[in-house]
């Protein structure tokens, strides 16, 4: 069975053209002039983009005593209904944990579920001999990044030596580290500062979790990842002093990408003053949203390429999810969703408002991911 797209305009990350695409079976056959198929959808008047890659999710998540709330099926069926076609989830082991164990976790998870192509990151959360040898193994199954979390301390985090042991390990295998750019051991402190103050709403979790402590952790990831002689690509950048860190290395000839969040982009840090206790905490994330002043920040990146790719960290929890933290902010799990309003977001806010041509909004929501994690030009 084919079908072909007619008379639309292509949109690609380099230009625009008029052309017919003819798809058979789930793959684009061919793209020119009069084609033919056995369905025809008339696309006079419309664009035609790729699918949306989004390169950071987490489906059904184990995290703060829950899971995430959407599995592979709900989670995909949102992505799909947004126009995004691909989705990268990220395979967690406990800590040191086997990351082969961790694989068959979400391969389990994943089966017969998604609607959509899916993908894997590996996360990093220890360092021993048996997690140097397992991710040869994982790279040969075809996974080739590697998260690093510089943040929950006491649960996910990685210390300075543990994360350059990986990222050479990385270098040696051309594998492409990952990082959580936040720095673990000042946000432990700050929430306990701020409990003892007698602080334990919503906002407390923005407090604790200012600018500065992701500025310095993204500018020591990135000295590491240097001495280490491998890439970084830094996740959920959220604000200038992280994106001016990697700006800064970019300027160096590093190769350094960065990819701020969708929410960040149009979200800021009054959401979580509402005198509504769960409005404010559905929307407790991390990094959490920054003061406006940031996201004028975030959208020069993308358009001048200092940011490369834009995503949701899609990890969804209820209402009566949140409640957990009732009276200790610190035990509101962490996410928010985001997977099927990405590219309606970014056409809005970046290309309606002149932000972002139509080129830079196809780059930044789909190809410049399938360029950073080597599924280009499939």
């Amino acid at each position: 069975m084919s079908k072909v797209i007619r008379g639309g305009t292509i949109l690609t990350a380099e230009r625009q053209f008029e052309a017919d695409v003819l798809v058979e079976g789930e793959v684009i056959a061919a793209i020119g002039q009069g084609l033919r198929g056995d369905e025809e959808i008339d696309a006079s008047g419309a664009y035609v983009i790729p699918g949306g890659i989004d390169p950071h999710v987490h489906l059904e998540m184990p995290f703060m005593g829950t899971s995430s709330t959407d599995d592979f099926y709900t989670g995909t069926v949102a992505a799909a209904s947004g126009g995004t076609t691909t989705v990268v989830d990220f395979c967690i082991p406990p800590p040191d944990g086997s990351m082969l164990d961790a694989w068959a976790d979400w391969v389990a998870k994943s089966k017969d579920k998604a609607v959509g192509d899916y993908a894997w990151h590996m996360c990093v959360t220890g360092w021993s001999e048996r997690i140097f040898d397992e991710m040869a193994e994982v790279v040969g199954r075809g996974v080739n990044t590697f998260k690093h979390f510089m943040a929950y301390k006491g649960a996910l985090m990685v210390d300075d030596d543990e994360m350059f042991a990986s990222f050479s390990r990385c270098a040696a295998l051309g594998a492409l580290p990952l990082v959580h750019a936040e720095n673990g051991d000042v946000v432990a402190a700050l929430q306990q500062k701020l409990l003892a103050e007698g602080l334990t709403g919503p906002e407390g979790h923005a407090y604790s979790r200012p600018p500065e402590v992701e500025g310095e952790a993204a500018n020591r990831a990135i000295m590491i990842a240097d001495a280490a002689g491998c890439p970084l690509y830094i996740v959920h950048v959220s604000c200038e002093q992280a994106h001016e860190a990697i700006r800064r290395a970019r300027q160096k000839g590093m190769r350094v990408y960065g990819e701020p969040l969708a929410q960040h982009l149009i979200l800021d840090e009054s959401e979580y003053l509402s005198k509504d206790w769960a409005h404010s905490a559905r929307r407790v994330m991390s990094p959490p949203f920054r003061d406006k002043s940031h996201q004028a920040s975030l959208w020069a990146g993308l358009a001048a390429g200092s940011l490369q790719v834009v995503a949701t960290d899609h990890c969804a929890f209820t209402t009566e999810q949140k409640k957990a933290g009732l009276g200790d902010f610190t035990k509101i799990p962490n996410g928010t969703g985001g997977l099927e309003d990405r590219l309606a977001v970014l056409w809005t806010y970046g290309v309606e408002t002149g932000r972002l041509t139509p080129e830079e909004f196809v780059a930044v929501t789909s190809t410049n991911s399938a360029r950073i994690l080597n599924m280009h030009p499939r």
